[in-house]
């Protein structure tokens, strides 16, 4: 689910936790797990850590950075979106319980990208270019078997 930005954006807390409760409750009971939806790019780190707190009292299995579709005028004029940013991501881990799993979608292109966010906790990411990411590792000699990498920040 995408949490209702407007909500968010309104301070209407109630009504955020309220319909993530029922979702999440239903989602659930139906054996399923829940991912919220934050859309960073419209929030600021208050209302992120806001929403970690409120989807790890209710016991959401995922939180996530964005869809991906949430384009937003820049200071350039230009609409785009940052999508997954080391700060969020960083900020979404320490403030979200230990049980809730953090997804990094927009702006993991490379395979120094992967193991950056993988560094800050993610566990699932969404990324276009799957296929650069895994040509890279196994030129790097990534496989099966485990390795270790360094990784940069």
């Amino acid at each position: 689910m995408v949490v209702n930005v407007g909500k968010v954006l309104g301070g209407d807390w109630d009504y955020v936790t309220e319909e993530i409760r029922q979702i999440n409750q239903t989602v659930v009971q139906k054996g399923a797990i829940l991912k919220v939806i934050f859309e960073n790019d419209y929030l600021n780190e208050d209302h992120i850590v806001r929403l970690c707190g409120i989807c790890s009292d209710l016991g959401v299995a995922f939180v996530k950075t964005s869809t991906g579709y949430g384009f937003v005028k820049q200071s350039n004029g230009f609409y785009s979106y940052d999508g997954a940013t080391y700060p969020h991501l960083k900020l979404m881990r320490e403030k979200s319980a230990s049980g809730v799993q953090i997804k990094a979608a927009g702006g993991v292109r490379t395979l120094d990208d992967l193991l950056r966010v993988m560094a800050l906790g993610v566990t699932r990411v969404g990324a276009t270019a799957t296929v650069a990411i895994l040509e890279e590792a196994e030129k790097r000699g990534i496989g099966e078997e485990p390795i270790e990498v360094e990784v940069e920040f």
